[in-house]
C-alpha cells in the first residue's frame, strides 16, 4: 500500500540563502520569513519502494562491507506540484548521522514534465538519459548510496522531491551533495518529504 507524506509548499520562489542540508531547509526557511511562509499543501510523495514511517527494505540497503543490500534508489512518484515548476529536484538525506548527518543521493535537472522515477533510476542510467545529475554522496561515490548506519538506534532518512523554480542549477555530475543541496535551495518553490527508518 502506498502512503502519502506530510507535505510543505513555499509560496514564491526563494531568495539565496546559506547553505543548509536539505533535512533542515524547512527550518530555515521557516526562520527566514516567519510562520506563514510554510503552509500544508497539495504537492505529495508516493513510493512503491518505502512506505512513510517504516523500514527501508534489503533491495535500498547499501551493498558494501557489512551491509548487504541491493543499493537499488527507490521508485518515487509525486503529485501536483506548485504552479510555475520548472523543474524537480531529489535528496535522501541521514539526519541521524554524527555531525552534519549524511548525504545518500541527491539529484537535480529533473524536467517538469517527470513525475516518477523508477526503482533502480540512479544505477540503470535512466536519470541520465533525462539530462538529470547526481551528487557525490558521502560514501564518495556518485548517484545513490543506501543506508547503512552502525549498529544500534535505527536512523531516520528523509526523502524529499523539490519542486524548482528553473531546470538548470549550473550543477555537473559529481559535485559534492552540499553544493546540490545549496543550489536546489535557491530555487525551491515547494517539497514533498517522506522519512524512512533504517537500523542494524
Amino acid at each position: 500500500m502506498r502512503s502519502r507524506c506530510l507535505v510543505v509548499s513555499i509560496a514564491s520562489p526563494l531568495g539565496r540563502l546559506p547553505s543548509f542540508p536539505c533535512a533542515m531547509l524547512g527550518l530555515a526557511l521557516l526562520a527566514a520569513h516567519g510562520p506563514h511562509a510554510l503552509a500544508e499543501g497539495a504537492f505529495s510523495l508516493t513510493s512503491a519502494s518505502f512506505r512513510a514511517g517504516g523500514a527501508v527494505a534489503d533491495p535500498q540497503v547499501f551493498n558494501q562491507d557489512d551491509c548487504k543490500g541491493g543499493n537499488r534508489s527507490p521508485q518515487l512518484s509525486w503529485h501536483d506540484a506548485p504552479p510555475g515548476t520548472r523543474g524537480f529536484a531529489v535528496t535522501m538525506f541521514d539526519q541521524d548521522a554524527p555531525g552534519r548527518g549524511w548525504w545518500h543521493w541527491s539529484v537535480a535537472g529533473i524536467p517538469a514534465t517527470v513525475t516518477s522515477l523508477p526503482e533502480n533510476a540512479s544505477s540503470s542510467g535512466f536519470l541520465s538519459k533525462l539530462g538529470a545529475v547526481e551528487a557525490r554522496n558521502d560514501f564518495d561515490t556518485d548517484g545513490y548510496g543506501g543506508p547503512c548506519p552502525p549498529p544500534g538506534k535505527p536512523h531516520r532518512y528523509i526523502i524529499t522531491v523539490y519542486a524548482l523554480s528553473t531546470v538548470d542549477l549550473r550543477l555537473a555530475q559529481g559535485r559534492p551533495a552540499l553544493m546540490f543541496d545549496h543550489e536546489i535551495g535557491t530555487a525551491t518553490l515547494g517539497f514533498a518529504r517522506m522519512v524512512v527508518n533504517y537500523g542494524r
